[in-house]
């Protein structure tokens, strides 16, 4: 981890967190993987990828992930994208149905966001790296202490953004999130698993831009450019 991974905004509130022990813990951690010869996703130039393409004032929608995907090539630091040319995975791809049927939006032919989190998008998964072929492998080893934090500083330094919580996994965080200040929206996961059970039609996308247009903010332009 270098030692100013953040950008300015971002740093002054977190730059503490990575003089923690558990900080410095998932460091050791993640050198030992390493040094074992274990493959780590994304690569390290993009573990905090979310936060450099959405600093802290640009924030306007948080969409919450669990861990990044453990395929080769496909995570890239933002929650639920893949980098372009790279299959879009099914959770994606259902997101996509749920835009077109809440926005009318046309599907695009790739999968990454970077789009959305250069306009406030920021696209966080709770743990930021993986191994190789081993979903959620690296739960429990410190990143969901550091990006709680994040959350709780949005929640803190940052008025009317919206919150973007798909599965059990992910509403858990809204303890961190003061609804008074915030949208919360709630919705079940867009995996193929349970998307069926409501997400499609949870209309999340429209409702966070008459939020946005009701707090003064431009809203999102949720239609991807074609790759």
């Amino acid at each position: 981890m270098s030692n100013n991974p953040l950008p300015d905004d971002w740093m002054q509130y977190l730059a503490a967190e990575f003089e923690q022990p558990y900080m410095q813990q998932l460091k050791a951690f993640l050198q030992q993987e390493k040094a074992a010869g274990k493959v780590i996703y994304p690569h390290s130039s993009h573990w905090f990828n979310a936060f450099v393409q959405t600093p802290l004032a640009k924030v306007k929608v948080v969409v919450l992930g669990q861990d990044p995907y453990h395929g080769a090539k496909q995570a890239h630091g933002l929650s639920f994208s893949v980098l372009p040319g790279i299959k879009v995975p099914p959770s994606l791809q259902n997101i996509y149905k749920a835009q077109a049927q809440d926005l009318g939006i046309i599907q695009p032919n790739h999968g990454c966001l970077l789009a959305w989190a250069q306009q406030g998008v920021l696209l966080l998964n709770a743990v930021l790296t993986v191994e190789a072929a081993k979903a959620n492998s690296h739960q429990g080893k410190g990143w969901e202490q550091f990006t709680d934090k994040a959350i709780s500083v949005i929640n803190e330094q940052t008025r009317g953004v919206v919150f973007m919580l798909w599965g059990s996994y992910a509403q858990k965080k809204a303890a961190l999130i003061d609804a008074n200040k915030h949208l919360v929206l709630t919705a079940p996961h867009p995996s193929p698993l349970s998307a069926y059970r409501g997400f499609f039609d949870c209309q999340h996308f429209s409702k966070a831009n008459a939020w946005l247009a009701k707090q003064g903010k431009a809203p999102i332009n949720w239609q991807l450019p074609a790759s």
